[in-house]
């Protein structure tokens, strides 16, 4: 009995010596791993900016203030991945991790199907960070929404509308929708359309219109004024002026004031207005409507 029992305590002691042995041989590894580690963790910060400012170097066109964030943040993470894997090859524990990764595959495309748009909208994010379409501040369309950019997130832009709501729009949708960037141009066009029958005097309309929109006071670039015939529809004519607005001028105003001053032309030349259809704000190019302005 008493043989037994020191045969147990010879294995276990041999046993806790080989684990004292390996590591023992382990700890120079472990200690340079921590410490090539610690390096990338603690230095990652300025070895990001130093990547940016050379990303900036080669690509100074996206050299922004306002990326400035996104691209240290994505640096960051790709540095201190590159530190992760160099101090476990290191330490020795590159094959196990390996091997844990591969078990994930399966789990990794699931979570991949499963997070698809989540993924989407982080690297969009990404991407509008570094492109710069729009900035906070800025006044943008996307779809159906418009309003004043308060802040580009990973997954979402965030947005206040004209009716005080605050709206998030995911960046996937941004990065893969057309959308407007009203701030972006310092001058913008308006464009009245209205509906007159074909049996008024259309040309006489289509004067008093066009003296009325050059008389207004916040009207510039007087010469390129346009009143123009766009469609006739049913014994409709489709009658549109386009006119640039003077820069800092209050839009709202200004198509108030030109809406009641045709209104009255019309009324005392004696032509009849089916209705106002609509009115929009361009840079010249494509019409936005009017709600979607600011």
């Amino acid at each position: 009995m008493e043989k037994t029992g020191l045969r147990y305590i010879d294995v276990v002691y041999r046993v806790l010596e080989n684990w004292y042995l390996t590591f023992a041989e382990l700890t120079p590894k472990l200690i340079v791993g921590v410490i090539v580690f610690s390096f990338f963790l603690f230095t990652s910060k300025y070895l990001s900016q130093i990547a940016v400012r050379l990303f900036h170097k080669f690509f100074p066109k996206s050299q922004k203030e306002s990326s400035l964030v996104t691209l240290i943040s994505v640096f960051r993470f790709l540095i201190m991945v590159m530190g992760t894997f160099i101090a476990l090859e290191i330490m020795g524990f590159s094959g196990f991790l390996w091997k844990f990764i591969g078990s994930l595959g399966v789990a990794g495309v699931i979570a991949g199907v499963a997070l698809k748009d989540l993924v989407s909208s982080i690297f969009s994010g990404m991407l509008i960070g570094i492109d710069k379409a729009y900035k906070v501040g800025d006044y943008i369309t996307i779809g159906t929404h418009s309003g004043t950019v308060q802040e580009i997130g990973f997954l979402t832009t965030k947005i206040l509308t004209d009716d005080g709501k605050k709206a998030y729009i995911p960046n996937q949708v941004v990065f893969n929708a057309p959308f407007y960037n009203i701030t972006a141009s310092p001058q913008r066009r308006i464009i009245l359309n209205f509906e007159i029958p074909a049996d008024e005097d259309i040309s006489k309309a289509q004067k008093g219109i066009l003296e009325v929109v050059q008389n207004l006071e916040n009207v510039d670039r007087l010469d390129s004024v346009e009143v123009i015939f766009t469609d006739l529809k049913q014994g409709i004519f489709n009658l549109q002026a386009k006119f640039w607005m003077k820069i800092g001028a209050n839009m709202v105003q200004l198509k108030s004031e030109a809406y009641l001053k045709i209104k009255q032309r019309l009324d005392t030349d004696g032509i009849q207005l089916v209705t106002p259809t609509s009115i929009s704000i361009t840079n010249g190019e494509a019409g936005i409507n009017e709600n979607h302005d600011k």
